[in-house]
């Protein structure tokens, strides 16, 4: 299992893995934009959002952190990203019961942005913000989804 600081960006987050890989002399970059994952046909995305990144990671001495562009057509369910208040804490498990059984206790009192589900970049996924206005995200396999879509490109 990991706790992996999560930061989500206004469309600039490739131009910050750039910064951040440089300022902390990251040992492995990883980055998927939205163009290279299938697009849903039914939901196409705008041209403007295609080369925003979907899923990231950086790799340095003193450990891992994840980013992502928040997509302008979604903030009607994630909300407007505040500057300054954009991170949040990604839970990475693979044993999908202790997954959900965090996801269900961390929602009391607080409010389900994306219920526990399959989706294409991930075969359980969610996001929440607790009671205490902290964001998570629920990931059971970000690694193998970013190592998947690399190698086919």
């Amino acid at each position: 299992m990991s706790a992996i600081a999560y930061v989500n960006f206004d469309g600039c987050a490739e131009q910050a893995i750039a910064f951040y890989a440089e300022a902390l002399n990251a040992l492995e970059v990883k980055q998927v934009k939205f163009k290279d994952f299938p697009q849903d046909p039914n939901y196409p995305l705008p041209e403007n959002e295609l080369n925003m990144i979907m899923e990231s990671s950086l790799v340095f001495a003193g450990g891992k952190i994840m980013m992502s562009d928040v997509l302008p057509s979604m903030k009607a369910v994630t909300g407007e990203l505040v500057k300054g208040n954009q991170v949040l804490i990604s839970l990475v498990i693979d044993d999908q019961p202790k997954l959900e059984e965090y996801f269900n206790k961390l929602a009391v009192g607080g409010h389900v942005i994306m219920p526990l589900s399959h989706t294409p970049w991930s075969s359980c996924f969610g996001l929440l913000v607790d009671q205490f206005g902290v964001s998570w995200k629920f990931n059971s396999d970000a690694d193998q989804f970013l190592d998947r879509v690399l190698s086919t490109n």
